[in-house]
């Protein structure tokens, strides 16, 4: 194997070469005509004319090559206390006959089906099966309200809703069906059909001549075999937040999609063929299509579907419990999980439970990982801890320290180095390109490589608008960050996260670091709130670890000390406020631009993706104790 700046330096004066070569550990219907077509730019597509099946590539081929026994799929639910396991051959048979549902129920290459279901089995194998049949599946997060849910039917148009009756967030049951009722009447479009699986924790009632039940349907089905599709056409549609409130369709093709991901298992993440690799997010996410669903099965790999949280299900040990009991070898989740168990098990107690011998590496993404929360993981594991950056759009990691290709050294607050395929650059807000340490707006030179949304879902001119258009020739990603001397990727958070406070550009990412070090601190966010005389001024509001019985006061002047010790007194780093906990979406990110509205006084909207309204109200009340002006949330 070539080391990482000979396969860097191949894939971007190459990509063809170097993506032609990676294509080969895809099974293909029928090769392409050309690997990368520039015949477009800024639109371009890989594997032009090649046909192939994701689903063919996820799991027949594998039973096919001698792994039909090997256990494909682990369910790991300790909020219903199940441990169910699928072999290659097993998750097969399960797929093909949902695939044969499908078929009857009239869908065909290129519908679209919206699959809103929590973390079970059925969820994996809808996906699946859709691949399978060459429809485009749409996951829209379980537990999704019923307006976000609407909105995203009407923008997908499914033929089909595949549910299931409810789900438990830790003790909490959260029945899905009146949700999906109410969506459905509130969007224009109307499914033709819902499947509903049954679960024994709830019942869903039925609409007569509309809802199907998941078991009656299988029971009566017919095995279906793989239809070929275009390495062009969709595999999903994913949805992610936009600025103008109507969430943007991110597409994914099947070609690239499949290449890319295969690769990364092994360069990457360093597994192979075999290896239990985890990733502990929600099939509702990209993490979840990328990493738990469709990366491990197409490398061969057994990935662990997994129903529980890092903590309270039952304690802070779960995550150890998952890894000594299912051997996992490589596991990747957000740091936000490691703050929680951190701030339950501060000194690591539960680990001392469990054989974590045959854990190879810690992989963290979704929010940046600051150092304390790195240094805490890294001592506690004595392994590698590696924080790696990508997005819902990317599909797959920018930046990582590629594991299976050369491991670097790490620096605490960097994701390392470009991936293979992804020429990052920093920019100047009119486009030069800055040089080492510099700070400004990452951007990836175009091509971007396989894998990558080639568009938004029927939204051609707004893709151009948002990512290709403020920096011809370049993706801009929306964050702002620099690289060092040695090459180090360092993201310093979305662009709207820089903060200008007397005409001085800061990174409250850069304060968050510093206060996060802070020994009683577990959690913290930093943003930025008007100020009259100088335009912005950093705010801290800060979760305190479990046991630390200090004085908000005290807390606070030392921070400040602090931040002035690190970043110097231009950051007019004073006011902290000490909450009981930060609002948080369900994929972990903190909501920092909703908290700063609130601290600001002006209106917000609840965030569709908001794990427990609740934070917001609490967030309110502790700012305006210490005069910040809030107005209700619409």
């Amino acid at each position: 194997m070539g080391t990482y700046e000979t396969l860097f330096a191949k894939s971007i004066q190459d990509p063809k070469g170097f993506w032609g070569e990676a294509a080969e550990a895809i099974g293909w219907h029928k090769k392409w005509d050309t690997v990368l077509d520039e015949s477009n730019p800024p639109l371009y597509r890989w594997y032009q004319g090649g046909e192939l099946n994701t689903c063919y590539n996820a799991l027949d081929r594998h039973v096919e090559s001698g792994r039909a026994d090997q256990v494909a799929l682990i369910y790991d639910s300790p909020v219903t206390n199940t441990i169910e396991k699928f072999t290659f051959r097993e998750l097969l048979e399960q797929v093909a006959r949902f695939a044969g549902v499908l078929s009857s129920l009239g869908v065909k290459k290129g519908d679209t089906i919206i699959i809103y279901m929590p973390m079970i089995p059925q969820a994996v194998v809808a996906m699946l099966a859709c691949a399978r049949v060459g429809a485009v599946h749409s996951v829209v997060f379980g537990g999704f309200a019923p307006h976000e849910l609407a909105i995203r039917i009407d923008d997908a148009k499914p033929k089909l809703l595949i549910t299931a009756s409810g789900a438990v967030e830790i003790k909490r049951l959260i029945e899905y069906k009146p949700m999906v009722d109410k969506a459905i009447a509130e969007a224009h479009h109307k499914p033709e059909k819902c499947i509903i699986f049954q679960r024994h924790l709830v019942k869903a009632s039925m609409n007569l001549g509309r809802d199907l039940d998941w078991n009656e349907l299988m029971a009566s089905a017919h095995p279906m075999g793989c239809t070929p599709v275009a390495a062009t056409d969709p595999l999903y549609i994913l949805y992610t937040s936009g600025t103008t409130g109507k969430p943007k369709g991110v597409v994914r093709d099947n070609g690239g999609h499949a290449v890319a991901l295969r690769w990364s298992m092994e360069h990457i993440y360093g597994v192979k063929p075999g290896d239990v690799f985890w990733s502990a997010s929600d099939v509702g996410w990209v993490v979840g299509h990328s990493y738990i669903v469709y990366g491990p099965l197409l490398a061969g790999c057994t990935t662990i579907l997994y129903e529980g949280k890092s903590v309270g299900t039952p304690d802070a040990g779960a995550f150890w419990r998952v890894i000594s009991q299912h051997n996992v070898k490589v596991m990747f989740t957000a740091p936000t999980a490691f703050r929680a168990i951190k701030k339950e098990d501060p000194k690591g107690e539960f680990v001392k439970k469990y054989d974590l011998s045959g854990f190879k590496a810690l992989f963290l993404a979704g929010e940046r990982l600051d150092p304390d929360t790195y240094h805490w993981a890294h001592d506690l594991l004595k392994k590698p801890v590696i924080d790696h950056w990508w997005q819902t759009e990317s599909g797959w990691p920018i930046t990582a320290n590629p594991l299976g290709v050369e491991s670097f050294a790490i620096k605490p607050g960097s994701s390392t180095m470009p991936v293979p395929g992804f020429n990052v650059k920093i920019l100047d807000p009119s486009g030069k390109e800055l040089g080492a340490n510099q700070e400004g707006l990452v951007a990836i030179k175009l091509p971007l490589p396989p894998g990558t949304l080639p568009t938004l879902w029927q939204a051609e001119q707004r893709f151009l608008e948002s990512y290709l258009k403020p920096f011809p020739g370049y993706y801009f990603t929306s964050d702002g960050g620099y690289i060092d001397e040695d090459g180090y990727v360092f993201i310093m958070g979305r662009v709207d996260d820089v903060i200008n406070v007397a005409g001085h550009r800061l990174s409250t990412g850069e304060m968050e670091e510093v206060v996060s070090t802070h020994k009683d601190v577990a959690e913290c966010a930093v943003i930025g709130v008007h100020d009259n005389l100088k335009g912005q001024l950093p705010l801290g509001l800060v979760v305190l670890k479990s046991g630390a019985d200090r004085e908000s006061e005290e807390v606070r002047r030392e921070l400040s000390q602090m931040v002035r010790n690190t970043i110097g007194p231009i950051a007019c780093y004073k006011e902290t406020v000490v909450v009981k906990r930060l609002p948080k979406t369900r994929s972990g990110k903190i909501l920092r631009g909703t908290m700063r509205k609130i601290a600001d006084g002006e209106k917000y909207a609840m965030p569709s993706t908001i794990d427990d309204p609740t934070t917001l109200g609490e967030i309110e009340t502790a700012l305006k104790e210490v005069g910040y002006g809030t107005k209700q949330g619409e």
